[in-house]
């Protein structure tokens, strides 16, 4: 197994490593926290790095025994220890974190010099007791050395077992085994779905945040070029939609002609090489999108959007960077990078009534490798893909929404940037063909997914051969790294690229709207009618009320349907609205209603709404009444913004039946019917009466069972936050509780049924409803039960 292999397996390496050390083996908590000794660190380090090891002939050390012989003569040759004194190696010397650290950061070959004064930074600097300050400061700029959350760094601590693990997995993540002196090695970055979070801020909760924003990204980002001078730096997509800051522009602050937009301005501030252009850059329309992107002094990419009359690209396709590098041997190169951008053409479904007759948009594979050959004629030597488009998995169906997958497997890419939905790679997407989680490959291209709002930064590093005039990647290896969301580290002058848009935004959402008499969360939205559901449902229908009255419509009955937008799931345990009683402001109302909608009303029947409610039913999954065992309700695959509920008719789901639809709308079980009890006005619901559904445009535009057979589309071009926003102004004052509308059918009194949600829920839970605290979750999330009567 390969060193790269080994870098994202460092807990197999420790265990292997230690597997006759005593610290190693054990399990319990005790052993855990047991020091380490300069032996023990120094086998797992030298096994760590696959060192060679030899006869141990060069070892003079008295107090090292013939088993640690061939590893600290090992050591010794690769400079990562001296002796203590002069035939004296004392293996059973306990290890401080100064000492480790030392260590460690001589594994690290470079020629940079680093300034002790980064030290200074620590409140205990001056407990320092080496003579290698230096080395120490190497080990604090190469991210290895990072101190505690009170400012300290402990510097004579002794190092425990999980501690060693943790030291050597920072190493190896740094550490890049030697390659040929001619070779080149080219370090490519990446950040997606950043959602215009620029600033560590959480506009909903109004307050700093460490878990999100490009500013702490940025951290990783300068860290990583410190680490290989031959990078570039790119982002692909869903930039400039997703927070307050995002409608700020739009509709408060507005664009002026020229202006750079908060977005250009925050990757500005980076130095970034490129970019490619999400979905969501498409919500405010084309010429909203064509004045940010004028502005921008990097190329913004895309290569499947075509302009619907000329037929032609209606952006740039693909760059050719002549990026200079550096080989081994301290020699210059030019390498040209041929970058290319793709969207996922759902595009023309979410936002149609924006894109329809102006653009159309191609399959994101194919279009990357209609473009492959004459990037290769244009000089590329190596090819990178912007993709936003996850990786789906290994079929490929013509303008489906993911197929990252398949974009690896095309012949001349090299590496690809993906994004889209929200997951990470390497991590996720474990059960797809050709997988190696280690290396960060699919189908052995390297390939990244960074997760979202900045949480990560996806690192590719490609290995390049000179192959006469042209350069060739050998090898490549993907990984991403979190931020430190404990620390409040961040780079200033990304903050200092949008102070104006950030300090505007954070005055807007603070302006008052309303007041709350109780608060309003959606911890439990998806197991129990929810009141952050029934606000918007019941705006969206007062709105639609006041619109149809004297038309054609004004007979039909109105329903409305909403979904839990923020209900943590994939998007995290902290990912749930909360409102405090009290006031209520912009911010409380974006928590609500996340995304940048418009109103919609669609006309359809009794029948159509059943179908559309089956399709929200793929939110759980299927139910053993007879089985004692616990199972899971939550279908975590299934997005929580595609659970519509549906106010104005009354249901039960039965959850002990299976889906009748998959998470895209494919009918799975054609005789299932989980919706049971559909009523209107108190009667089973006729199956050809008409009705009108308000929904956003997003929903209206796509291709949900029964959605799609709407009769009519009405277009209000308003936004559903602002109706909301009107709704709680109308009002003034609003009791937040749900009408109990829909319920799960019977699924059993003896089935033990639970489901995960924030920690915080817990203070929440109502008598009477069935729901009680169980224990901690993973990631954060709480784990209760649900019982029926």
């Amino acid at each position: 197994m390969s060193l790269l292999k080994k870098a994202g397996m460092w807990v197999a390496i420790i265990a292997v490593t230690f597997s006759s050390l005593s610290f190693a083996t054990q399990a319990s908590a005790a052993a855990k926290t047991q020091d380490v000794t300069r032996g023990e660190f120094i086998t797992a380090v030298v096994e760590a790095l696959e060192l060679e090891l030899g006869d141990s002939v060069t070892t003079k050390f008295k107090d090292v025994n013939e088993k640690l012989a061939p590893y600290v003569e090992a050591a010794f040759k690769a400079g990562l220890v001296k002796g203590t004194t002069e035939g004296d190696f004392r293996p059973d010397q306990k290890l401080t974190r100064e000492h480790a650290f030392i260590i460690a950061s001589r594994a690290i070959q470079t020629d940079k010099t680093f300034s002790t004064d980064v030290l200074k930074k620590f409140k205990d600097h001056k407990s320092f007791k080496t003579n290698e300050l230096k080395e120490l400061a190497k080990s604090v700029e190469l991210g290895l050395l990072q101190g505690f959350e009170d400012g300290t760094v402990k510097p004579q601590k002794l190092v425990t077992n999980v501690q060693a693990m943790q030291i050597i997995e920072r190493m190896l993540k740094v550490y890049s085994p030697e390659i040929p002196k001619d070779s080149v090695s080219l370090r490519i970055l990446g950040t997606t779905d950043l959602h215009t979070n620029f600033v560590n801020y959480d506009y909903y909760q109004d307050k700093v945040s460490n878990e999100l924003g490009l500013a702490k990204t940025a951290v990783l980002i300068e860290q990583a070029r410190k680490e290989n001078p031959n990078n570039l730096l790119f982002d692909n997509g869903d930039l400039i939609q997703g927070t307050p800051l995002a409608g700020y522009k739009v509709n408060v602050n507005k664009l002026k002609k020229g202006e750079i937009h908060p977005a250009i301005a925050a990757l500005s501030s980076l130095d970034f090489d490129g970019a490619t252009l999400g979905n969501h850059e498409f919500n405010y329309g084309l010429e909203y999108l064509d004045e940010v992107l004028a502005t921008s002094p990097f190329p913004m990419l895309n290569a499947n959007v075509y302009d619907a009359v000329t037929k032609k690209n209606r952006y740039t396709p693909y760059e050719i960077i002549e990026k200079e590098v550096v080989d081994g041997h301290g020699a210059k190169h030019t390498v040209n990078v041929g970058v290319i951008g793709v969207v996922t053409p759902g595009i023309m479904q979410w936002d149609r009534t924006l894109l329809e007759g102006k653009v159309t948009a191609e399959d994101a594979a194919d279009s990357v490798k209609k473009f492959i050959p004459e990037m290769k004629e244009q000089g590329a030597d190596v090819i990178v893909v912007l993709a936003h488009t996850g990786p789906g998995n290994e079929v490929h169906e013509k303008g489906e929404e993911n197929v990252a997958y398949q974009i690896t497997a095309l012949e001349g890419v090299d590496a690809v940037l993906t994004g889209h939905n929200h997951a990470l790679f390497p991590g996720d997407f474990k059960d797809l063909a050709n997988v190696n989680q280690a290396q960060g490959t699919i189908n052995g291209t390297p390939i990244v997914m960074p997760g979202k709002f900045g949480d990560h930064l996806g690192v590719i590093d490609l290995v390049l051969k000179k192959d006469g005039e042209q350069w060739s990647v050998v090898s490549g290896k993907g990984e991403v790294r979190q931020i430190d969301k404990k620390s409040g580290v961040v780079v200033q002058k990304v903050i200092d690229s949008v102070k104006e848009a950030h300090e505007g935004t954070v005055k807007y959402v603070r302006s008052p709207v309303g007041k709350t008499t109780a608060p309003i969360n959606s911890y439990f939205a998806l197991v129990q009618d929810d009141p952050s559901i029934q606000i918007v449902n019941n705006a969206q229908t007062w709105y639609v009320e006041q619109q149809v009255k004297n038309t054609k419509y004004d007979k039909l009955p109105i329903l409305s349907a909403g979904a839990p937008f923020k209900a943590g799931g994939r998007m995290g345990s902290s990912y749930y609205t909360e409102i405090a009683e009290g006031d209520i402001a912009i911010k409380n109302v974006a928590d609500l209603y996340v995304y940048d909608n418009t109103i919609f009303a669609l006309v359809m029947t009794g029948a159509d709404i059943k179908e559309w409610l089956e399709m929200s039913a793929g939110q759980f999954k299927q139910i053993d009444s007879t089985s004692t065992k616990e199972q899971d309700l939550i279908n975590t695959g299934f997005p929580t913004f595609n659970f519509d509920v549906i106010d104005g008719v009354t249901y039960e789901f039965d959850v002990t039946q299976p889906a009748k639809y998959d998470g895209s709308g494919e009918t799975v079980n054609e005789k299932a019917s989980r919706v049971v009890n559909l009523q209107y006005d108190g009667k089973a619901i006729d199956p050809k009466q008409q009705f009108i559904v308000v929904t956003n445009n997003y929903r209206a535009s796509g291709n949900f069972p029964g959605v799609r057979n709407a009769t009519e589309r009405i277009d209000y071009a308003y936004e559903n936050r602002q109706v909301v926003t009107d709704y709680m102004v109308n009002l003034g004052t609003i009791d937040p509780s749900a009408d109990g509308n829909w319920s799960f059918a019977s699924f059993g009194k003896k089935a033990n049924v639970t489901f995960e949600t924030s920690g915080k829920a817990k203070d929440f839970v109502q008598q009477g409803s069935g729901i009680e605290y169980l224990a901690p979750a993973a990631e954060g999330f709480v784990k209760y039960s649900l019982k029926q009567k």
